[in-house]
């Protein structure tokens, strides 16, 4: 009964075309969401995300206002390439996925080795489902991504932007996939979203033939060294470096092999050999012992840690473990060396390289005791580390007693020792994420690669950053405490690679190998939302450059090939709705997709044309993690006739 009520009512307002938003006398409101990537079916979480607008749309017209709230497919990028290649493969899990969990009936899921078929299916299946919930979308505006009239739109704005100088190839640090052989942004993730990379310096410790090779953010504190750690209960190995023979994990390794060329395994090494030895500090040329520590994580930096157990929460809390539980040394009983690593161990004492105020001697040992951390396995210190680094970096300064570097703040003697020891050849740089894992949705760990050929958008440019900033305060932002976490994104961003070589998407007009990456084909698509139901049917070859200069920027041109009244109608509709009065988008996109929107709108239009609000949602969650389709959550089929 409530379904044939539903039906209905939805066939009235669409005889009657009442979401079917034209230029009148009213006042607009032009409010969008963020648009889906259909690789699955839809769960609960999309319900919310596109009830919450809806909402809005339906009372603003009510108070009198003409609304247009339209609605597109996001399909750009590498995520259906893996899915496709997934299935090709004939992947248990996937196949199982996408039968059980995504409705799709057995004989159609071969069609899914196409990626194109996947996009297609699931979007149109999303059309279906928001149509059942009534959503009052004007659909004479819905696209794809991949859409022929819509790339000509982002060879446009991709044009604008590079003969601005605010597109150009470079060297810089990515997020890759190996298996995909591409660079992979957020949206290209089944894990690690948000996840940023982090600089290292990698400090060499001689021990003979050898170099432990250690990674840290702070490498000032090289003078309070105190000894190296290595975790007996992972895998290492030597590995050539330029004719260096560098002791790392084998997870290391697989990292660092996309940053520094010809990175060569000569042999395992078992770190229990090493455990007790000395290795020489390059800096300070004190002899370092080699101790054990669980903490030591394979995966992150080298696998090598030296310790300065004065200002590392971390350093401080192993080397007590070490020194107060026999049991710890029993289990590290290498080869009738333990007497001498205990003797060793005991005379280890911290060194003072920063002074804090409101901190004693050994900062270490003062937030470790505030906050009840009893071992190195305690959940707190990670909290412990973060909190004393972040005081540490924003208002210590090294100790006076320390040469050339003594009284100076700590961020500043930070960046003078590591040049210097970079110089010496003491030291060099790697990268790696803040934090693991960091997944790509093909189902390989991604690493940090360095691209040397890559095209990258310019958004640490300052005056780009400068002009973007005033389009955020121009904006009323909801919830408004929000809006400092916008400054911080938009002042911290730094370039941004802006291409693939792998994917679905529109190629760069200037350099047809790549392909421009889903989050940099996204940003001003509110524009297209705005004249779409011009374009989906107009010949692709007449949306040249000129046509949108005129359309959007009101600059004319002799090129235009479209019919000046045509032009004209389209240009006037343009001007109606814009600029966008409400985004609304999840808070996971407000260091991306979000900030890139107000950088390309600050960059392309005037200021009359500058967006008027963005509202950030939170995120529906599932055992504490993010919802997606492609994990295989929920369904739409199970969850949204619920919702409903």
């Amino acid at each position: 009964m409530s379904e044939n009520i539903e039906k209905k009512w939805q066939k009235k307002w669409a005889d009657a075309k009442l979401f079917e938003s034209n230029p009148d006398e009213r006042e607009k409101l032009f409010l969008t969401v963020a648009f889906p990537y259909p690789s699955g079916a839809m769960h609960i979480g999309h319900g919310r995300t596109y009830t919450v607008p809806d909402v809005y749309a339906r009372f603003k017209r009510m108070e009198g206002y003409n609304v247009l709230f339209p609605m597109a497919w996001h399909v750009t990028g590498a995520p259906v390439i893996g899915i496709a290649d997934r299935i090709k493969r004939k992947d248990p899990w996937t196949l199982d996925l996408y039968e059980r969990v995504h409705g799709v009936p057995k004989e159609t899921l071969p069609e899914l080795e196409d990626p194109e078929f996947i996009v297609k299916y699931f979007s149109t299946e999303y059309h279906e489902v928001m149509e059942e919930m009534g959503y009052s979308i004007d659909w004479r505006r819905e696209f794809r991504t991949i859409d022929p009239t819509y790339k000509k739109f982002i060879e446009w704005q991709i044009t604008t932007l590079y003969e601005k100088g605010l597109v150009a190839k470079g060297e810089h640090p990515v997020k890759y996939c190996p298996n995909c052989d591409n660079p992979v942004g957020d949206h290209d993730l089944l894990e690690g979203e948000g996840v940023g990379v982090n600089e290292l310096t990698l400090l060499k410790f001689p021990i003979g033939d050898k170099i432990l090779v250690t990674a840290t953010l702070r490498p000032e504190t090289i003078v309070g060294a105190t000894n190296i750690w290595l975790n007996p209960d992972v895998e290492y190995v030597l590995a050539n470096a330029n004719g260096e023979n560098w002791v790392i994990t084998k997870e290391a390794h697989y990292n660092l092999l996309n940053q520094i060329k010809d990175l060569e395994i000569i042999s395992e090494i078992n770190p229990n050999d090493l455990i007790g030895k000395m290795a020489t500090n390059p800096f300070t040329g004190d002899e370092l012992p080699i101790f054990p520590a669980s903490f030591v994580s394979a995966s992150y930096g080298s696998g090598v840690v030296f310790s300065e157990p004065a200002d590392a929460p971390a350093d401080y809390i192993a080397l007590q473990d070490l020194k107060n539980n026999d049991e710890l040394i029993a289990k590290y009983d290498l080869s009738g060396i333990i007497e001498n690593l205990s003797g060793i161990i005991e005379n280890v004492e911290p060194i003072p390289v920063c002074t804090l105020k409101g901190y004693g001697e050994i900062p270490a040992a003062d937030i470790i005791e505030r906050l009840g951390i009893t071992d190195q396995n305690d959940e707190k210190l990670h909290e412990a580390t973060n909190e004393l680094y972040k005081q540490q970096h924003s208002k210590g300064r090294i100790i006076e007693s320390i040469p050339d570097f003594g009284g100076m703040k700590v961020r500043f003697a930070r960046e003078e020792l590591k040049e210097k020891l970079i110089n010496d050849n003491m030291a060099t740089i790697m990268y790696d994420f803040a934090e693991r894992p960091v997944v790509c949705r093909c189902g390989n760990n991604c690493v940090v690669k360095i691209m040397d050929d890559q095209w990258f958008m310019k958004y640490g440019n300052e005056e780009w950053t400068e002009k973007t900033l005033e389009v955020l305060e121009g904006e009323t932002i909801i919830p408004h405490e929000i809006k400092n976490n916008f400054e911080y994104y938009l002042n911290w961003l730094d370039d941004w690679a802006c291409s693939r070589k792998v994917g679905l998407g529109t190629r760069l007009p200037w350099d047809n190998q790549w392909l421009i990456e889903p989050l940099t084909d996204s940003t001003i698509y509110m524009s297209y939302y705005s004249i779409a139901k011009y374009l989906r049917d107009m010949n692709p070859d007449d949306l040249n450059r000129a046509f949108f200069d005129k359309v959007l920027l009101d600059k004319d041109s002799g090129d235009i090939t479209v019919p000046a009244e045509k032009v004209k109608e389209i240009q006037d509709e343009f001007n109606y709705w814009y600029p966008l009065d409400w985004r609304l988008s999840a808070k996971d996109l407000v260091g991306n997709h979000l900030s890139f929107l107000m950088f390309h709108h600050s960059a392309i239009y005037p200021k009359d044309k500058w967006p008027k609000g963005t509202v950030v949602f939170g995120m529906g969650l599932l055992e504490g993690n993010k919802m997606s389709s492609s994990k295989g959550n929920v369904s739409s089929k199970i969850i949204l006739n619920g919702f409903c």
